[in-house]
C-alpha cells in the first residue's frame, strides 16, 4: 500500500470527483466511464444479491498507524446513524455495529490497527475488482449580497418544488418515491426548472438567494460537488452544503466533450477537469451550452461547522472519507482500497453517496478543499481490489462459507 497520510480535520453530494467524465457527491459527476444504459430490475440489486465471499485477515493488510488513526475517528463520527439507520446492502443490522460503536469512542487512536483487527472481518462484494475517482470542496469567489462582478446567484431549497405523481401515471405504477417537480399555474404537476431556465431567471425575484459567487464556470463545478466554500473580497468565507437538486437528469458534460473530440487525444485539453475548465473558458459561448445539457441543479444552505456533510449526516474528511453505493456497501462501514493509484491506497470510511457512484465497488474518495486537493480529484480515476469491514459474526450470520 502507498497511501501516507496523517490525520486531516475537515463533505456532499458531492458529489464529486472527476465530474465531468460521466460518471460527484452528496452530488456529483464523480468518474471517467459513461454509464451504460441499464433496465430497472424488479428487485433493486444489493450487496447481498450480488453475492459476498470472505476476505483476508485485517491483520495481514498491514494497516499504517496514521491511517488507522485517521478511519477510527471517522468511524467515531459516523455510529450516532450507525445505530439507527437501515443498512440498504442487506448486510447489516444496526445492532451488528454496537459492540464496535460502543468502544471505539475511548480507544486510543495510536493503537487503532488493533481496534480494526478486535471488532471487523473482511468481505468482497461480487467479484471485488474496484473503481475510484475524487471529490473535494472547491473553494470559489462569492459573497452574500449582490455587488458588481457576483451576479451568479446560489439558490436555496424553493418552497414550490414538490413529490408527486403525476396525473397520468397509473395507479399500480405508483410505487417508491414520487418524482420532484412543481404544481404549475393550472394545479397541474410538471418537472421543475431546468437548468436553463433557471439560468434565464425562473427562480429570480423570489427572495431564493443566499449568496451570489463571481464565475458560472466554478459555481457549476462546485455545484458538481455538491459544497464548497465562497471567499468575499473581504476574505471573509461562508461553507455552502446541498440542500436538494430540481429533480432533473444530471450529464456528465466531460462524456459529452470527450466524445464530440473536444478534449482527450489529439486535443490540447485533457480528459481531465483542468481540461474540462480549460476548455470551457476558452469557448464561453459552446461552454456554455454544454453546461446547460446537465438539466441538474443544485439548491444549498450555508453549513456552520468545520467540515461539509456527506449523506449520512456526518461531516467528511479529507483522505478518510468515501462515497459509495448504498446498495452494496453500508453506510458508516469502513472500506479497504488497494489501486493503481497509491495516494488513494488505504481504510476509508463510507460516508457520503453520489447520483453518479452507483454499483459495487464504485467509490468516490474525499481530498478537501485547496489546490492539492482540486489536483488529486480532478484527475484522480484508479482500479483494482476493494475489502468491506463488517463486523464480526456478520458473515456467520449469513451464511456466507
Amino acid at each position: 500500500m502507498g497511501r501516507k497520510r496523517g490525520w486531516i480535520g475537515k463533505h456532499a453530494v458531492a458529489l464529486a470527483a472527476m465530474l465531468a467524465l460521466g460518471s460527484c457527491g452528496p452530488l456529483i459527476p464523480r468518474g471517467v466511464e459513461t454509464p451504460v444504459p441499464q433496465p430497472t430490475p424488479a428487485v433493486p440489486p444489493t450487496a447481498q444479491l450480488l453475492g459476498v465471499a470472505r476476505g483476508p485477515s485485517i491483520a495481514s493488510l498491514a494497516i499504517g498507524a496514521n491511517d488507522a488513526g485517521a478511519a477510527l475517528a471517522g468511524f467515531v463520527e459516523s455510529c450516532s446513524q450507525l445505530l439507527r439507520r437501515e443498512d440498504a446492502s442487506g448486510l447489516t443490522r444496526s445492532r451488528d455495529w454496537e459492540p464496535a460503536c460502543r468502544a471505539a469512542p475511548a480507544w486510543p487512536s495510536g493503537d487503532a490497527q488493533r481496534f480494526f483487527s478486535e471488532f471487523f472481518e473482511t468481505a468482497t462484494v461480487g467479484e471485488g475488482a474496484a473503481f475510484a475517482t475524487g471529490y473535494y470542496e472547491p473553494e470559489i469567489a462569492g459573497r452574500r449580497t449582490r455587488a458588481p462582478g457576483f451576479e451568479v446567484p446560489v439558490y436555496r431549497l424553493p418552497d414550490d418544488l414538490v413529490r408527486a405523481w403525476p396525473e397520468e401515471t397509473p395507479a399500480d405504477q405508483r410505487e417508491g418515491r414520487p418524482p420532484l417537480g412543481r404544481n404549475d399555474a393550472d394545479g397541474r404537476f410538471v418537472p421543475y426548472f431546468e437548468r436553463a431556465e433557471i439560468e434565464d431567471g425562473a427562480l429570480a425575484g423570489r427572495g431564493l438567494e443566499i449568496a451570489w459567487a463571481a464565475d458560472p464556470v466554478e459555481f457549476f463545478f462546485l455545484q458538481i460537488q455538491g459544497s464548497g466554500m465562497l471567499r468575499a473580497p473581504d476574505g471573509s468565507v461562508m461553507r455552502i452544503g446541498y440542500a436538494g437538486q430540481n429533480g432533473r437528469g444530471y450529464t456528465g458534460i466531460g462524456a459529452l466533450m470527450r466524445e464530440r473530440g473536444l478534449i482527450g487525444e489529439g486535443t490540447p485539453y485533457p480528459t481531465s477537469m483542468q481540461g474540462i475548465m480549460a476548455w470551457l473558458r476558452e469557448h464561453p459561448v459552446e461552454g456554455r451550452a454544454i453546461m446547460r445539457e446537465n438539466q441538474s441543479w443544485i439548491f444549498f444552505r450555508e453549513l456552520t461547522g468545520d467540515a461539509p456533510l456527506g449523506a449520512l449526516g456526518v461531516p467528511v474528511r479529507r483522505q478518510s472519507s468515501v462515497a459509495a453505493d448504498p446498495m452494496y456497501t453500508p453506510l458508516g462501514a469502513p472500506v479497504w482500497l488497494d489501486l493503481d493509484r497509491n495516494e488513494a491506497d488505504g481504510l476509508w470510511i463510507a460516508q457520503d453517496t453520489g447520483g453518479a457512484i452507483k454499483g459495487a465497488n464504485r467509490f468516490d474518495t474525499f481530498w478537501g478543499s485547496g489546490a492539492d486537493a482540486r489536483t488529486i480529484a480532478g484527475g484522480m480515476s484508479a482500479r483494482g481490489r476493494a475489502l468491506l469491514f463488517l463486523p464480526k459474526g456478520t458473515l456467520d450470520r449469513l451464511d456466507v462459507r
